[in-house]
């Protein structure tokens, strides 16, 4: 089975060296994709999209096959991937599931809503090198299975 392509939806990403190093050791293709210029290296495709809310998002779902694998913490492209038939990774390495992603959508919805009312603010907690050493052993795994078919 050919190793599966990594598209990172790249604005805030904050894995993008680890996704490199993966795809280096696993020979698989890296689709950076973000609305403002950002360096990669020679070996990535670096793609900038319209500015626009959902363009990055809308490029990747338009091109995700079954067996690759997006890295993304945004939760409906996480959806619209798994749809598609590839695998969705957020930053921390938490696998979005079939299972998972309804309940997902609904908290992301539920916390949008809140924030309307000015409730649920702060943010997410700050990223950590445990979060690090946990997305390069969720996106190893990710490759093996997916080249396992």
């Amino acid at each position: 089975m050919p190793s599966p392509t990594l598209f990172v939806d790249a604005d805030a990403c904050p894995v993008k060296e680890e996704v490199y190093k993966v795809a280096r050791r696993c020979g698989c293709k890296v689709f950076v994709v973000a609305n403002a210029f950002m360096r990669t290296p020679p070996d990535v495709e670096f793609v900038a999209v319209d500015a626009g809310a959902d363009a990055a998002d809308d490029w990747i779902a338009e091109r995700v096959q079954p067996g690759d694998i997006v890295i993304t913490n945004d939760i409906p492209l996480a959806s619209r991937t798994l749809k598609a038939g590839g695998a969705a990774l957020g930053a921390t390495g938490k696998a979005f599931t079939t299972a998972s992603i309804g309940a997902a959508l609904a908290q992301r919805d539920l916390m949008e809503h809140l924030r309307s009312f000015g409730e649920g603010g702060g943010g997410p907690k700050p990223f950590s090198a445990t979060d690090r050493s946990r997305f390069l052993s969720a996106l190893d795994a990710a490759v093996m299975k997916a080249k396992r078919g």
